[in-house]
Order: structure tokens, then sequence, then C-alpha cells
């Protein structure tokens, strides 16, 4: 069934592997330009590269975009419970903590999606 990643190195190194990572950044393409986030990660973005500007792009949204931050999290679907669970208390730890999330997400959306066809 889907393999559950324990934090966003294992999930990118799993969408690798799997030969969907390209299909991974379209859909967070896709979820964040239904959302009118423009963002246009090139498919030759490196996993890392795609960690730390999805992180940045969370944690601004967060600070100057708080409505557009929602909405955002209602399209990609993100569990609420697993946003509630979180601690505010740091916006750096709560960006990259939801970051995973949106990529946890989204990788559940590509992998059923091909495990599926």
């Amino acid at each position: 069934m889907f393999p559950i990643p324990e934090n966003t190195d294992y999930l990118l190194a799993d969408a690798e592997k799997e030969n969907l990572y390209l299909s991974l950044i379209e859909q967070i393409n896709k979820d964040f330009n239904l959302a009118n986030e423009g963002i246009d990660f090139p498919l030759s973005i490196s996993p890392d590269e795609l960690k730390i500007q999805l992180h940045e792009k969370i944690y601004r949204m967060i600070q100057y975009k708080f409505a557009e931050y929602l909405n955002l999290l209602y399209i990609i679907d993100v569990p609420e419970n697993d946003i509630k669970s979180l601690d505010g208390s740091d916006l750096v730890i709560l960006a990259e903590q939801v970051a995973f999330l949106i990529l946890k997400r989204e990788w559940q959306k590509v992998w059923f999606r091909n495990y599926y066809k």
C-alpha cells in the first residue's frame, strides 16, 4: 500500500526511486496555480532545491498572504488535523513542517494515480 514517508528527504528519494519525481513537481505546480499562487518549479530542479524553495514560499505566504496560504492548503487538501497539530511558535519550523505536509499530500496524489492507472 501507500508508503508513508517519515520526512521530506525520504519522500523525495521515494519519488525519484519510483520515477515519479517529475510528476510530483508537475502536481505541485498545478495545485499552486489552481490556488492562484503562481509557482513554476522547473522539471530540472533538484530535490534539495525543491525542498528549500517550497519552504521559502510557504514561509512568505504564512507571513504576508495568510488567506492565500489557507486557500492553498484547502486546494491541495492537506488534512486540517495535521495542520492544527503543529506548533506555530516558530514560523521557520512551522513553514518547514507545512511544506512537508504539502509534499506528502501531493505525493499521495501522484502515487495513487500511478498505482491505480
